[in-house]
């Protein structure tokens, strides 16, 4: 079992559930617990390599990662398709999609994946009598949103070193707070899939990972990171030099 996938619960109950205050509101009562439990349907886990949903599809649900580790993916113009994002347990997909009512994205599972489904409808009229989980949605939706706009200003304003230690920083950041170690870590992606998040060409991502290990501030082999010198990494990531 993969590091990721060690996340998950042992019990199905959102009430045992170790991941709870990662994508539910801290301060629900049992009661809304059960009412939550009530509409949630757990789906048999996802495959290696399995489409969640695809873009275009229309929007039923949204998803919350209990186990492994899920991609999204933005079509292009050109046909290509950009990651634009990796999700781990405790995080919720599919948020993108509620205002047209179709995914704008396709999510894929990085590594067999456990989900609960929460379909919209449901949610939502849940949510309108229970205040603390329309707050809480409104709370993840911002948090994507910030996140999103942030990546957007790191391709664009960053060189390579910089924009794979500012990723790496959050995947520790990421860890910590699910109780992992910050810093000795898994990967779930490939490095071609983080290639094309960062906006690198799998060239420069081999000489980009090279670098940090010369510089002594991680040691990298294959998937496993382990950040050596955090301080340096962060002066790098937050550091003022252009591309």
């Amino acid at each position: 079992m993969t590091r990721t996938a060690a996340l998950s619960e042992s019990h199905d109950s959102c009430q045992h559930c170790r991941l709870r205050t990662l994508c539910l509101p801290d301060n629900l009562t049992k009661s809304d617990i059960g009412k939550l439990e009530g509409i949630i349907q757990r789906r048999k886990p996802v495959s290696r390599g399995a489409s969640l949903f695809q873009s275009g599809q229309r929007f039923q649900a949204i998803y919350a990662v209990r186990s492994g580790a899920v991609k999204t993916l933005m079509p292009m113009a050109n046909g290509d398709e950009h990651v634009s994002g990796f999700h781990l347990p405790g995080e919720i997909i599919g948020l993108d999609a509620i205002v047209m009512r179709r995914h704008p994205s396709s999510a894929v599972a990085l590594e067999t994946a456990s989900l609960c489904e929460f379909p919209y409808s449901a949610l939502e009229a849940l949510s309108d009598r229970m205040p603390a989980l329309q707050r809480q949605l409104m709370r993840v939706m911002s948090r994507e949103l910030l996140a999103e706009q942030n990546t957007n200003r790191l391709l664009a304003r960053r060189s390579a070193e910089q924009r794979l230690a500012h990723v790496l920083l959050k995947f520790s950041e990421r860890f910590a707070s699910r109780g992992l170690s910050a810093r000795r870590f898994r990967l779930p992606m490939s490095r071609l899939d983080l290639g094309n998040y960062l906006g690198l060409v799998p060239e420069t991502m081999s000489r980009t990972f090279r670098r940090l290990e010369e510089q002594d501030m991680v040691n990298i082999d294959r998937k496993e990171v382990e950040i050596v010198d955090i301080d340096a990494m962060k002066s790098l990531a937050f550091g003022t030099e252009g591309a």
